[in-house]
C-alpha cells in the first residue's frame, strides 16, 4: 500500500519535486504563442476540421467537450478511439516514462499507458492516428504548416529553413506545442483548494470533512495516489503521483470502439484493453492505467480510461464498495449497475488493486463529502 510519504519519496526520486518554478512557461514567449496556434489549428487534420483543441477544449479543462460518447471521435465522424480523452492540464509536470527500481513500479510518461515518454512524443501521435486527425504521415502535417499563416513566425523562431526537411520540421512542430502545454494556461493552480492552502479562502464544513476523508489512510485514502499536500519545494499539489494502477474498472458496453471495423479493431467486442501491460509487454502490468490528476475532475467526465463512469459520485461509490456489491449479470452501464445494486466484473481482473479500494466502508454522506471536496479542485476560483 502506498502511503503519502512513499508517494513523496517516489516523486522526489523521479526528479519531479522542485521543478515547479521553471516548468511553467509564459504564454508571451514566441514559441508558446506558436504552439498555441498549432494546438488550435483545425486545418492540420485530413481532411481539415479537427485540431488538438477539438478533443482538448479549454472550456472543459482541456478534455473532450462532447460527452455524448465515452471516447472521442476522429475527423471521420464514424471512427472513435478506444480510450477516454485525458485532460492535457498539468501534464507538463509528468516525468519522463521510466521504471522506478526503488519503488518497483512504472512512473511518468504520457497517454493512459505511458507509451509516449514526453509531451513532445505525445504530440506526434494524434496527427497521424487514423482514428484521430488521420494524416497519412508527418510530411502531410509539415506541408500544411508550410502553408499556414503563421509559417513566418515558425521560421522566425526556428530558422529560415525550419520547415524544409520533414523529420526535423515535425519535431519542431511538436516542440512548439509542448512549449504551449507547459504554460500557465494549462497549469494555472487557481482552484479553491489552492486559495485555501494560501490562506485566501475558507472551505465549507462539508468540504473540510471531505478533505479529511480524502487524506485518511483508513477511509478514502485517496491521497495515496493523488497527493493533496504541498510538495517539499513549497509547490502546490498535483493530485497525482504519475504511477499506474488497475482499479478493476468494468468493460464499457457503450464504447463505440468495440463496434469498429476489423481494420481498426480486429478483436471486435472481445477487445480487452491491457493498458500499461500492452505497452511494456508484461503480464504483471496488464490492466494498469496512469493515475490522472484530480485537478478539475468535476469538469472532465466521463471517467476512467474507457469512460465507464459518467458521474463523479458513481466513480467514488465504485472505489468505496467495488468488492462488496454482488457481480452484475453481463455487461451493464454505471446507471444500471447503481440501480441494481451491483458492479460488473472487471475488464481485466489480474493485477487489480485490492489493498487501497473496494471496501472503504464510507457512508452515503461521506461519499457526498468527498465529492464536495473534489469540486474544490476546479481552476478559476475567485474568492
Amino acid at each position: 500500500m502506498k502511503s503519502v510519504f512513499s508517494v513523496v519519496a517516489s516523486l522526489a526520486a523521479c526528479g519531479l519535486l522542485g521543478s515547479a518554478p521553471s516548468i511553467a512557461g509564459s504564454t508571451d514567449e514566441p514559441k508558446a504563442q506558436l504552439g498555441r496556434l498549432l494546438f488550435f489549428d483545425a486545418s492540420l487534420s485530413e481532411p481539415a476540421g479537427q485540431s488538438c483543441a477539438s478533443c482538448h477544449d479549454p472550456a472543459t479543462a482541456f478534455t473532450d467537450p462532447d460527452t455524448s460518447r465515452p471516447t472521442s471521435k476522429g475527423i471521420n465522424p464514424r471512427l472513435f478511439g478506444n480510450r477516454n480523452t485525458p485532460s492535457a492540464m498539468y501534464m507538463g509536470f509528468s516525468p519522463g516514462f521510466r521504471f522506478d527500481k526503488t519503488e518497483q513500479h512504472y512512473v511518468g510518461g504520457q497517454f493512459w499507458d505511458g507509451r509516449a515518454a514526453t509531451l513532445e512524443e505525445q504530440a506526434k501521435g494524434p496527427f497521424v492516428n487514423p482514428l484521430e486527425m488521420a494524416n497519412p504521415n508527418p510530411r502531410a502535417v509539415v506541408e500544411k504548416v508550410r502553408r499556414a499563416g503563421y509559417a513566418g513566425q515558425f521560421k522566425a523562431i526556428y530558422g529560415e529553413n525550419a520547415l524544409t526537411e520533414v523529420e526535423p520540421a515535425y519535431q519542431r512542430i511538436v516542440d512548439a506545442i509542448a512549449a504551449f502545454e507547459r504554460t500557465a494556461e494549462l497549469q494555472p493552480f487557481t482552484s479553491k483548494h489552492d486559495a485555501w492552502l494560501q490562506g485566501k479562502a475558507r472551505l465549507s464544513a462539508q468540504e473540510l470533512r471531505g478533505l479529511e476523508l480524502y487524506n485518511d489512510e483508513n477511509k478514502g485514502n485517496c491521497a495515496a495516489c493523488h497527493p493533496s499536500q504541498r510538495r517539499p519545494d513549497g509547490g502546490l499539489p498535483l493530485f497525482t503521483d504519475f504511477t499506474y494502477d488497475n482499479l478493476g474498472v468494468p468493460r464499457n458496453p457503450d464504447n463505440p470502439f468495440l463496434a469498429l471495423d476489423r481494420k481498426f479493431n480486429p478483436a471486435g467486442r472481445k477487445f480487452v484493453d491491457k493498458g500499461l501491460g500492452g505497452f511494456v509487454n508484461k503480464r504483471a502490468e496488464d490492466g494498469k492505467f496512469k493515475v490522472p490528476t484530480l485537478r478539475n475532475i468535476a469538469r472532465t467526465a466521463p471517467y476512467m480510461h474507457n469512460g465507464y463512469f459518467k458521474t463523479l459520485r458513481g466513480a467514488v461509490a465504485f472505489y468505496n464498495d467495488r468488492d462488496q456489491r454482488p457481480a452484475c449479470k453481463g455487461e451493464t452501464t454505471e446507471a444500471e449497475a447503481l440501480r441494481r445494486g451491483c458492479w460488473p466484473k472487471p475488464e481485466l481482473a489480474r493485477n487489480m488493486n485490492t489493498e487501497e479500494l473496494g471496501r472503504l466502508g464510507l457512508s452515503e454522506q461521506q461519499i457526498d463529502d468527498i465529492v464536495a471536496f473534489l469540486e474544490t479542485l476546479n481552476d478559476g476560483y475567485s474568492p
